[in-house]
């Protein structure tokens, strides 16, 4: 499906300064790449600058689906973040770690015994992904061969969109699959060692992941626009739209994926938040407000592999430039920026919604547009 449509804006800026043509320009290559809405903030020295571009929604039209008369998209709206959601998980292990409830070196199977776990898999092998374990959402392998897991494409997702999926159910799946590497010799991004983790919260705590989150981060740092939604379809209003092209009997169709069941990806990817709670989040994180400095320091330490750190990615930006933190993330119809310098005092956060399809089409226009947006905030000076 082909569409073209206008870019609206709005943005604020409780400092006066100059509006910033060269951040509205960067979510208008958003939309002109084929997203459909783009929410954008930026936290930095010149004060706070927030703009949306695009879309809200597609209308059902006679040429098809296409973007809505005089529906701009959200400025602050909800979204779902994806795999940013690694980053909630990791901090709340950590802040367990902190009072004592998990060892961060500890071997999983102590809190999870019923999975019979290799013992040599840690805690830390979780959250860092050097456990080995093969990823529930399917692997692809050194020499280019996909190994499958769940259904996460096609008409075969689109069908059973709002099916439930267990957290143990999704680990047999991964433990039936030979692992990738020896326990930490190696690194493999895997969906499950977040299900796990998750799983270790919750027997370490005898809580509720979603509990023990609002206990630890979202009450203490009043962030109220940010979900852990188990199997609820819901994504709290307002939002803005995502959507799933696909073909059935040889034709294309395209379909509003808004509400699904994320407990398909579970906890490697399931949250939903706002441009505002991602950066009172992040800040709080690289501003050491959340974790104690020791384990700020753990988690920032990145695997040499990638440069992932404990739910965390470090990445250099070259000389005179430094290093900024992030992790982003994208789901079906919907993805997420969140980045954060050192110190906590420069953030940039941002929610997409497009229109998605098996093929991942839209990827190689979300790295450059990605990569646009952290040349601007975070270039030199």
């Amino acid at each position: 499906m082909s569409t073209t449509f206008s870019t609206t804006f709005s943005s604020t800026s409780p400092s006066r300064e100059a509006d910033r043509p060269e951040l509205r320009n960067a979510i208008e290559e958003f939309v002109e790449a084929g997203f459909l809405g783009v929410q954008l903030r930026v936290n930095d020295e010149r004060g706070e600058w927030v703009g949306s571009a695009g879309a809200r929604k597609l209308e059902r039209s006679a040429g098809g689906r296409q973007p809505g008369p005089d529906a701009g998209a959200l400025a602050d709206g909800h979204f779902r973040v994806g795999s940013s959601t690694k980053s909630f998980v990791a901090t709340v292990v950590l802040l367990l770690v902190a009072e004592g409830r998990i060892g961060l070196d500890a071997p999983v199977a102590d809190h999870l015994p019923r999975f019979g776990l290799d013992r040599r898999i840690t805690v830390r092998m979780l959250l860092q992904h050097t456990s080995g374990i093969f990823s529930h959402t399917g692997e692809l392998l050194e020499d280019g061969t996909v190994v499958p897991g769940i259904p996460w494409r096609g008409k075969e997702w689109v069908d059973g969109r709002f099916r439930t999926y267990l957290p143990e159910e999704l680990v047999q799946l991964s433990l039936s699959k030979p692992a990738r590497f020896a326990p930490g010799a190696g690194w493999s991004y895997s969906n499950t060692n977040y299900v796990l983790a998750r799983l270790v919260i919750e027997e370490a705590t005898g809580r509720p992941f979603a509990e023990e989150l609002r206990r630890l981060v979202l009450a203490p740092l009043g962030m109220t626009g940010t979900v852990a939604p188990g199997t609820s379809p819901e994504v709290p209003e307002p939002h803005n739209h995502g959507y799933y092209r696909y073909e059935d009997a040889g034709q294309e169709r395209t379909v509003d994926v808004t509400r699904h069941n994320p407990s398909w990806v579970a906890a490697g990817g399931d949250m939903i938040s706002t441009t505002r709670d991602l950066h009172t989040y992040f800040s709080a994180l690289m501003g050491g407000r959340l974790l104690p400095a020791g384990l700020l320091t753990e988690m920032r330490t990145p695997e040499a592999t990638i440069g992932y750190g404990l739910g965390v990615f470090a990445q250099d930006l070259g000389p005179g430039r430094g290093t900024v933190y992030h992790h982003n993330g994208a789901t079906i119809g919907s993805a997420a920026l969140m980045y954060g310098s050192p110190d906590g005092g420069t953030t940039l956060t941002a929610g997409l919604t497009f229109v998605d399809d098996a093929d991942l089409s839209i990827a190689p226009a979300f790295q450059r547009a990605q990569q646009l947006l952290v040349d601007e905030v975070f270039r030199a000076g």
